[in-house]
């Protein structure tokens, strides 16, 4: 019998149900900015939503816009395939403004309603405006972006919180921090953690994990490539919930085909017990809280 892919669940919301998706979807930081030819980024979004990647991940912040108007591009005549995750920045998520953002974004995507909308960064939590958007039907699930657990707990005293469809942070095997106290407060919560940079894109340790002979041995063993086992790291069944579902979903961005159906294909490997080890050994988690890494 196949092995069911890695998968994750965003739990029931007020105006939405639980839904189900690959436990690897497709970033798109630094698209937009003509690093490399528009449609190429489109080709790339579009063959990840071919290969089952639903969800795409972008902000108002990438590119100015510029990455929304490419996943847009990307989204026209397959709005049905993919799970849409824009972000806010805290100074457009006033009562008003975040609604005037929203809509701005909507336009760039050409898309009526988003899936999920975050706020970038913590600061002035625009649960008011959240709800507006989604009793207007333009959202139809909010969270948060970059909270540590301090920021986790002083959103537990909001009621309208409880909603809270993840918080999305910086996580690869060389930056643990979370694991400390962010994501046994999302267990807790039975909510998922969205793991932006998790092949350490945006951090110092990115050439040191993708030379790591460890890393690189364990890669010769699944007749995979480094950074293939870094993705499955980061989404191995650590907090699973009784339906099998995994505890944090990987959003990489890829600019090229070859590179999402490289991604894609992380989802088919399954590190084993003696795999884990030996990266908790080269690469070992923070005994005690530290800041939370943020690029």
């Amino acid at each position: 019998m196949p092995r069911t892919l890695p998968r994750i669940v965003l739990p029931e919301s007020r105006e939405a149900p639980s839904i189900t998706l690959p436990a690897i979807g497709q970033g798109t930081w630094y698209m937009g900015e003509n690093l490399v030819p528009r449609q190429q980024e489109v080709a790339a979004l579009r063959h990840g939503l071919d290969l089952g990647l639903r969800l795409i991940d972008t902000a108002e912040m990438y590119g100015d816009g510029g990455a929304e108007e490419v996943v847009g591009e990307a989204l026209r005549g397959r709005r049905d395939d993919a799970f849409v995750v824009s972000k806010v920045y805290p100074w457009n998520a006033g009562r008003d403004s975040a609604i005037a953002a929203c809509e701005r974004s909507l336009e760039r995507l050409g898309i009526d309603c988003l899936d999920l909308y975050l706020l970038h960064w913590p600061g002035n939590i625009p649960l008011e405006a959240f709800e507006r958007l989604r009793d207007q039907g333009k959202i139809r699930r909010f969270g948060v972006s970059n909270f540590d657990a301090d920021n986790l707990r002083a959103l537990d005293a909001i009621p309208a919180a409880a909603e809270c469809a993840t918080d999305q942070v910086l996580y690869h095997l060389g930056s643990r921090g979370i694991e400390v106290d962010i994501i046994p407060w999302m267990q807790d919560h039975h909510i998922p953690v969205m793991a932006y940079c998790p092949l350490a894109q945006g951090g110092r340790l990115r050439s040191k994990l993708l030379s790591s002979s460890v890393v690189n041995e364990i890669a010769a063993k699944h007749a995979a490539s480094a950074a293939q086992i870094l993705l499955a790291w980061v989404i191995r069944p650590t907090g699973v919930s009784q339906d099998g579902a995994r505890g944090v979903i990987a959003i990489p961005k890829a600019s090229s085909p070859a590179h999402v159906e490289a991604n894609a294909k992380a989802l088919e490997i399954e590190l084993d017990s003696d795999d884990l080890t030996q990266l908790d050994d080269a690469f070992p988690a923070p005994r005690e809280p530290v800041s939370l890494d943020i690029v």
